[in-house]
């Protein structure tokens, strides 16, 4: 919702921004809870949970007209825990960003996803949220310490136009600046036109002993009574290595949707062969307006050999299954 000068007066930290004429500031969020039990192994728990439909966030961004069709912008988003009114270690970690923006595209600065995260939530029908996430599985920086799955500090981003007849794409780079070693680079290239939508990414990241890398080819296709999904996800790290694939669905129905995925990870190398496991999910949305939707999951985590994934929750499934539903409302502002 945009806020009038003396509304960003109240917030404060704003008002600055908003001087200009040619500028606004948009305060967004969503607010996502639902109650949910999961069982890992022996244990089960029962909990009200967050981020089972989307993440829960709180966020300003703007944008100010600097003439000649360029433009500038920033863009500020952290996390919150709705469930104990806490703010999630608000530091704006989710995303922290400045950017200049034309013709020629954007060149973004700051804390941002990673090219090579987009395709793994894009083509999930559950967008990597909840029980039913295709990062309950594909997650797996296998013992590298990387954390530049989702997303990378220190970015330097370039993403194409929007005007480019359905091609788009987006590189980046980020330095480790000696805190540590996850200095990244990462691209994506996909195209979408009608029914179709492919794309393609890939990320290295500089971790010790060995480098960590992250490729990803996705595509959905749009057949009118549903959306079928297909994703290949590739990690490596030296003799490691996991391959996950997703088939997934979203089905219209009314003012809902069904969301379904079925979730195979395969590892192999130093002694991980028979560490693989499969997730079948599915779940179903009920959308009372375009911002407030009712919602329900229920997924099921099989694991094989000395392979660990659970859904949530606590408690160890190495070697058994994890399984979880939950039932939750969203609202986004």
């Amino acid at each position: 919702m945009k806020k009038s000068l003396l509304a960003l007066a109240v917030l404060g930290t704003f008002a600055g921004v908003a001087s200009a004429q040619s500028s606004s500031v948009t305060l967004f969020g969503i607010v996502d809870l639902s109650a949910r039990s999961v069982k890992n192994g022996s244990t089960t728990q029962k909990q009200l949970a967050q981020d089972g439909y989307n993440s829960s966030r709180l966020g300003f961004r703007g944008v100010e007209d600097l003439g000649g069709g360029m433009s500038a912008g920033f863009w500020i988003e952290g996390a919150i825990n709705p469930d104990i009114g806490t703010s999630g270690g608000q530091s704006w970690q989710r995303r922290s960003t400045v950017s200049l923006m034309g013709g020629w595209g954007e060149l973004r600065l700051g804390r941002d996803y990673t090219p090579s995260f987009w395709n793994t939530t894009i083509f999930d029908p559950f967008g990597t949220n909840g029980v039913g996430a295709f990062t309950n599985i594909s997650n797996n920086v296998l013992g590298t310490g990387a954390t530049t799955y989702v997303r990378a500090n220190n970015s330097v981003g370039y993403f194409l136009p929007g005007n480019l007849g359905g091609l788009y794409g987006q590189v980046q780079t980020s330095a480790g600046e000696g805190i540590n070693a996850n200095k990244q680079t990462s691209a994506r290239i996909g195209y979408a036109a009608g029914p179709i939508n492919v794309a393609a990414s890939f990320g290295k990241t500089d971790t010790t002993p060995t480098e960590y890398k992250h490729n990803n080819i996705a595509g959905s296709y749009n057949m009118g009574f549903m959306t079928l999904m297909l994703q290949y996800d590739m990690s490596d790290a030296g003799p490691r290595e996991q391959k996950t694939w997703l088939l997934g669905a979203v089905v219209p129905m009314g003012q809902g949707e069904l969301h379904a995925s079925y979730v195979k990870g395969d590892q192999n190398g130093a002694g991980t062969d028979a560490n693989d496991a499969t997730q079948f999910a599915i779940g179903y949305v009920y959308n009372l307006s375009k911002r407030t939707a009712m919602y329900g999951t229920y997924s099921q985590l099989k694991n094989d050999g000395a392979a660990a994934f659970v859904v949530g929750g606590v408690g160890s499934a190495a070697g058994t299954k994890s399984t979880g539903y939950e039932v939750g409302l969203r609202h986004a502002f």
